[in-house]
């Protein structure tokens, strides 16, 4: 961890699966229309579970997607389109 981070800036760390940033980058191409990057997938997958939670309904929910999926067109993020 880095000296300069800071640690009050922030609620929680979720840490999220590959496989779960992938199907959700994946998800967000199919049926949103954004290519998102692994990183991406997994702030849009963090931010679905986010919203499920009890005390978060009704709330509106927003996420940074900190990569694009332009640069992994041609990795497996991306074989199958």
């Amino acid at each position: 961890v880095p000296d300069v981070l800071n640690r009050e800036a922030y609620d929680e760390v979720v840490q999220v699966s590959n496989d779960n940033a992938y199907v959700t980058a994946r998800r967000f191409g199919k049926e949103e229309g954004l290519l998102l990057g692994i990183s991406g997938g997994a702030a849009a997958w963090t931010a679905l579970e986010v919203g499920r939670r009890p005390e978060n309904a009704g709330k509106l929910i927003v996420f940074v997607a900190p990569s694009n999926g332009e640069r992994y067109l041609s990795t497996p993020l991306y074989e199958e389109v």
